[in-house]
C-alpha cells in the first residue's frame, strides 16, 4: 500500500532502518532490489559535514535505484544540524532528511546527541523546528521510547516532533538503557500511534517475521513498519514481508546457494564503492549473517574473517557451497534409506 512522507510517495509500508556500519549504499541497493519501500542511510555526523570530513562525505553516496531514499543526520547543536541539512539539500540527491534521536551509544549521547534528546520534549521541538524551517525536503525523526524506564516521554516527544514540523516519526520500542536487549514495548508504541494523528507513524523493534510486521500495522496501529537487525544478511525478510502484506504468495526461505549468491553480490558492491582494501574488511562483519542457519559454517566464518581480498572471499564461499551441498545431499540419502 502506498503512503506519503510529505510530498514523497513510498510504494509500500516497509522501511529498512538506518544501522551504523551497515546501511551503506551496497546494502541499501540490495534491500531495494528485494522490495523495500524506503531505505535510510546510516547516521551521518553534522560535525563531519561541517568540517567536510572525507570519510563522512564518502558516506553520502547514493545510487539512482535507491529512490525514495532518506539520509539520517545526528548532532547536539542546532546550528550545525541545520548546516548539515542545508548541505545535504544542496549537494546530495536524497528525498528525505531524518534526524537521529535514538542512538544509545555513549559517544553520541555524551555529545548531547541521539537519545540524549529524549529527556527533554522542548529540545525535541526546538531541534526539529529549526531543521524543518530551514529545509524544503521532508524532515523525519527516529527516536526511542525513552531514556530509561523512569524517563519515558514517548508521547510527549512524538508530539513535540510533530509540532516542530516533522513529516513522519519512527519509534523503536526500547529505551536508551535497554540498547538492543530485552523486548520492544509495543504497548508504548500503540500509545504513541493513538496520539500521533497528523503525520505517519513508523513502528520499529522486534519485527522479525512478516507476521510481526502485520501485527505492527494492525495491533499497534503504525502506518508503516521499520525492519532493522532482522534484515542483516537476510534481505529475503523484506521480500517476504512485502509479499505477505500485499496478500501475495510468500517466497520460501532461501537456499544456501541463494544466500551465498547475494552475499557475493553484497561483497562485490562494497568493493566497488569502498575499494579493494576497505571493502572486504567491512564485509567481514556482514558475512556471518549470510551464513546464519547454514550447517557447518563455523570454519567458513573464521576463514572469511581472515581473508583480505574479494577473490579470497569468493573462493571461500564457493568451496563452502560445494561442501554444504554435498553434506545436504548425503543427509537426504541417509533419510531416504531409513
Amino acid at each position: 500500500m502506498e503512503w506519503k512522507i510529505g510530498n514523497i510517495t513510498i510504494p509500500n509500508q516497509i522501511v529498512v532502518a538506518p544501522m551504523a556500519g551497515v546501511t551503506n549504499v551496497a546494502f541499501r541497493m540490495i534491500c531495494k532490489k528485494f522490495g523495500a519501500g524506503l531505505v535510510v542511510c546510516e547516521m551521518i555526523s553534522d560535525r563531519g559535514i561541517q568540517f567536510r570530513n572525507k570519510k563522512t562525505l564518502g558516506m553520502l553516496r547514493f545510487d539512482p535505484t535507491e529512490h525514495p531514499v532518506s539520509v539520517q543526520i545526528f548532532g547536539g547543536n542546532k546550528d550545525t544540524l541545520v548546516e548539515a541539512a542545508n548541505y545535504i539539500e544542496e549537494n546530495v540527491d536524497v528525498d528525505i532528511i531524518d534526524i537521529n534521536m535514538g542512538c544509545p551509544v555513549p559517544k553520541v549521547t555524551k555529545a548531547e546527541a541521539g537519545a540524549r534528546w529524549l529527556l527533554d520534549p522542548n529540545k525535541v521541538y526546538e531541534m526539529v523546528h529549526a531543521v524543518t524551517s530551514a529545509c524544503s525536503k521532508p524532515v523525519t525523526v527516529k527516536m526511542r521510547t525513552g531514556w530509561d524506564e523512569d524517563h519515558i516521554y514517548a508521547v510527549e516527544n512524538a508530539l513535540a516532533a510533530q509540532e516542530g514540523g516533522a513529516a513522519a516519526l519512527a519509534m523503536h520500542g526500547r529505551t536508551r538503557k535497554q540498547l538492543y536487549t530485552g523486548h520492544a514495548d509495543w504497548e508504548i508504541l500503540k500509545e504513541v500511534a493513538d496520539h500521533l494523528k497528523e503525520i505517519p507513524f513508523i513502528g520499529n523493534g522486534d519485527v522479525r517475521t512478516p507476521e510481526d510486521a502485520k501485527r505492527m500495522l494492525t495491533d499497534v496501529g503504525a502506518d508503516a513498519v521499520m525492519i532493522g537487525r532482522a534484515a542483516l544478511g537476510n534481505p529475503w525478510i523484506v521480500k517476504q514481508t512485502a509479499e505477505y502484506l500485499a496478500g501475495e504468495k510468500v517466497a520460501p526461505e532461501p537456499t544456501p546457494a541463494e544466500k551465498i549468491k547475494v552475499a557475493k553480490e553484497h561483497l562485490h558492491r562494497l568493493v566497488a564503492i569502498k575499494g579493494d582494501y576497505i571493502g572486504p574488511r567491512e564485509f567481514r562483519s556482514q558475512a556471518a549473517y549470510y551464513l546464519k542457519g547454514i550447517p557447518r559454517s563455523a570454519r567458513t566464518k573464521a576463514a572469511l574473517n581472515d581473508a583480505d581480498t574479494e577473490e579470497e572471499m569468493i573462493s571461500i564461499f564457493d568451496r563452502f557451497l560445494v561442501n554444504v551441498e554435498d553434506y545436504m545431499l548425503r543427509k537426504k540419502k541417509r533419510q531416504l534409506t531409513k
